[in-house]
């Protein structure tokens, strides 16, 4: 059965919406654009091989479909912003077999005014067809949350904005195979600051309730109850949880040296949220030696170590940050984490704990950076000598809290 969409980078968001894809019955071709970060469990890859997913190594297959949507990471790069690399390669090989009436679609997180300026240039010079008139471009923001049960691909409203109005809804017919709703926006640059706005909402509020955590802890207030209390107003606050740092694959945006005039809290943000790995640590060296213990020789046992529970991801994880400082302290550190069978720190293997309770038992310091469903944390806090707890994951009192 011949192809009807190519997912072109099958990492964080190209992987997810492959998926989708085929879960609706349309066949499916995945082009990788390089190493991307994206994994799935045997179980879930024969269930998207029998449902019509192919993987293409011959890029001459992403002529031959009716949609191609560009899902290519776009990590930070040494400047600070977006590395487009990528969507680069991603864009020059799908124009050298682009053909007229194809929908082209970039789903990759990007500055406003990519998708007409960056992107657009590259598949009309390689392809000889001109966007809007020959094929459709748009751009539609990720909405992909990893391990969320609640909210999947189906439920969650997909925004659209075309380069043209015929575009929008070209791109739009697509969405709507997957999607229960489509919001279409006024054009692509429209559709690209949706997902700047999205993503710089979350680390914003991340750091705001950081830095609350801080405060509270040097007043002697229980951030964890105001949280609990607050989130109770019906309107105009959304709670967010503190934590050890923000990880994962989306980068906040300041647009500072990229034809915008920057976002200072975006920025303030970024250096609030930056700091939290350090925090953590401070708090860690004054906890053992609260108890009597030094930092140097202690130690030191990290539960979870992926940015995200119950996921096997490290990207950006504030736990790499963590083990290297405590390190530089002369802890020895070694960790438990269900999803990660090895992890190293700066090419250096970090000791995996195989007993949790042992490992915890025989720690001077527990510290928990990421709260996994498998954890059992009234034992947990029972076992350990010290718990440290970033997530206020823990009973009441059974541990020191963020």
């Amino acid at each position: 059965m011949p192809a009807d969409l190519a997912v072109i980078g099958l990492g964080p968001y190209g992987l997810p919406l492959a998926q989708a894809a085929v879960a609706a019955g349309i066949p499916t071709i995945g082009y990788r654009t390089g190493h991307e970060a994206g994994s799935l469990s045997p179980a879930e890859q024969r269930r998207m091989l029998s449902g019509g997913f192919r993987p293409a190594t011959n890029a001459a297959e992403l002529g031959r479909v009716r949609t191609a949507v560009i899902c290519a990471p776009t990590p930070r790069g040494a400047d600070g912003g977006l590395d487009l690399t990528q969507v680069e390669a991603a864009g020059r090989t799908l124009s050298a077999h682009l053909r007229p009436h194809t929908t082209v679609i970039l789903e990759s997180p990007v500055h406003p005014g990519t998708t007409e300026g960056f992107l657009r240039p590259l598949l009309e010079e390689g392809s000889g067809l001109r966007a809007g008139r020959d094929f459709h471009l748009a751009y539609s923001p990720s909405r992909v949350d990893p391990g969320n049960r609640d909210f999947t691909p189906a439920n969650t409203p997909q925004v659209i904005g075309g380069l043209t109005p015929a575009c929008t809804e070209s791109a739009a017919a697509f969405y709507g195979r997957l999607t229960d709703k489509v919001v279409r926006a006024r054009g692509p640059r429209e559709a690209e600051t949706v997902q700047l706005l999205e993503t710089n909402y979350r680390h914003v509020n991340i750091a705001l309730v950081n830095e609350m955590a801080v405060l509270c802890h040097d007043l002697g207030v229980d951030l964890w109850d105001v949280v609990r209390c607050a989130e109770t107003k019906p309107f105009g606050f959304e709670a967010f949880r503190p934590g050890p740092g923000v990880g994962g694959h989306t980068v906040p945006q300041d647009l500072t040296g990229h034809g915008g005039r920057g976002l200072r809290m975006v920025e303030l943000a970024q250096q609030v949220n930056s700091r939290m790995p350090g925090y953590v640590v401070q708090r860690a060296a004054t906890l053992l030696n609260e108890h009597g213990k030094s930092a140097r020789g202690a130690r030191v046992l990290l539960l979870g170590v992926t940015y995200k529970p119950d996921l096997a991801d490290l990207q950006d994880t504030p736990a790499h940050e963590v083990a290297l400082r405590l390190m530089e302290l002369g802890a020895s550190v070694s960790y438990h984490d269900p999803y990660v069978p090895a992890w190293s720190v700066l090419d250096r293997p970090v000791p995996r704990a195989d007993s949790l309770y042992e490992a915890a038992a025989d720690a001077d310091l527990t510290v928990l950076l990421q709260q996994h469903r498998t954890y059992d944390l009234q034992g947990l806090s029972v076992k350990a000598q010290l718990l440290l707890d970033t997530r206020g994951a823990t009973p009441t009192g059974a541990a020191h809290r963020l």
